[in-house]
């Protein structure tokens, strides 16, 4: 610590930067810190593997997938709800014995409370040296038959009067991992992707700095250049294009001349830029144990 006083961090003199300096030396307080460029998804890549996308396909909101990769998290997501659907059929017909189990003892102790009252109709002689039932039985939770169904009496969820939670049955709905959005296999949308035509570079399309441009006006994609995926064609452009060009022309398909609807037009989500927030947030904190003044 900067002052070694009896309550060194409690006085007004201990500055802002006096704090923040002795927090990140001490290991306390809140980190933050900027996201560079190598800490960002490109906007060609998948969101959930965050590898360039070899068939890419496209949801509603514009979240860009590889299809292999969205396709065996739809199916584990499948997996997992036949699973929770077997346990969830097996908890339901426990649950309806067990309401089965209590009208039936309901019925018997009904039987029983009658029984004993027409008993009692015809009188019986008394034995005063003989103890009652009543003050022989025992409260206790530990005795008889009890010590078996309460093992642990001392548990609030094992008293008699704590109740059973009711099976709920699972959610088939398949979200998006990313927007958490409702998802389903036939909304999703092959992209096309149009690839620099540069003669120049002998370099593998991964390697490549510039990868993809715009299908009608050729200009460079990268993740400072929004884009949007046309429904129809799966083609991408640049918004720019989409503007200048699209909606001055009353919504007609550059490439095939094909009326376009406004829903037809799907933005991109892309990643940042490092310089520059875009769609995504670029901080990133870390909290860690607080100082104590």
């Amino acid at each position: 610590m900067t002052r070694h006083a009896r309550n060194c961090t409690a006085g007004a003199v201990y500055t802002y930067h006096e704090k923040k300096r002795d927090a990140a030396a001490s290991g306390y307080g809140t980190n933050s810190q900027r996201l560079g460029k190598d800490s960002i998804k490109d906007f060609d890549c998948c969101s959930l593997s965050l590898q360039p996308c070899r068939n890419p396909v496209v949801t509603k909101d514009g979240y860009l997938f590889d299809k292999e990769v969205i396709l065996q998290y739809i199916i584990t997501k499948k997996n997992e709800y036949s699973k929770k659907l077997k346990e969830y059929e097996q908890l339901k017909k426990r649950e309806e014995d067990d309401d089965q189990e209590k009208e039936d003892l309901a019925m018997q102790k009904k039987v029983s409370s009658f029984l004993k009252s027409e008993s009692n109709i015809v009188s019986k002689p008394l034995d005063g040296f003989k103890p009652s039932e009543a003050s022989t039985s025992s409260i206790s939770n530990m005795t008889g038959a009890k010590a078996k169904e309460l093992p642990s009496f001392w548990v609030p969820s094992m008293t008699p009067q704590a109740e059973k939670s009711k099976v709920v049955k699972p959610d088939n709905t398949i979200y998006c991992p990313i927007s958490q959005q409702p998802m389903k296999v036939k909304d999703l949308i092959d992209v096309k992707f149009t690839p620099v035509k540069d003669p120049s570079d002998k370099k593998s399309l991964i390697a490549k700095e510039n990868r993809y441009m715009c299908a009608v006006t050729h200009d460079i994609l990268s993740n400072s250049v929004p884009c949007a995926v046309l429904k129809p064609t799966g083609d991408v452009v640049t918004l720019e294009c989409v503007e200048k060009i699209i909606k001055k022309d009353n919504y007609i398909h550059p490439l095939t001349n094909q009326k376009l609807k406004e829903k037809d037009i799907i933005v991109l989500q892309r990643g940042g830029t490092g310089y520059a927030q875009t769609n995504v947030n670029l901080k990133a904190k870390e909290e860690r144990p607080a100082l104590q003044a």
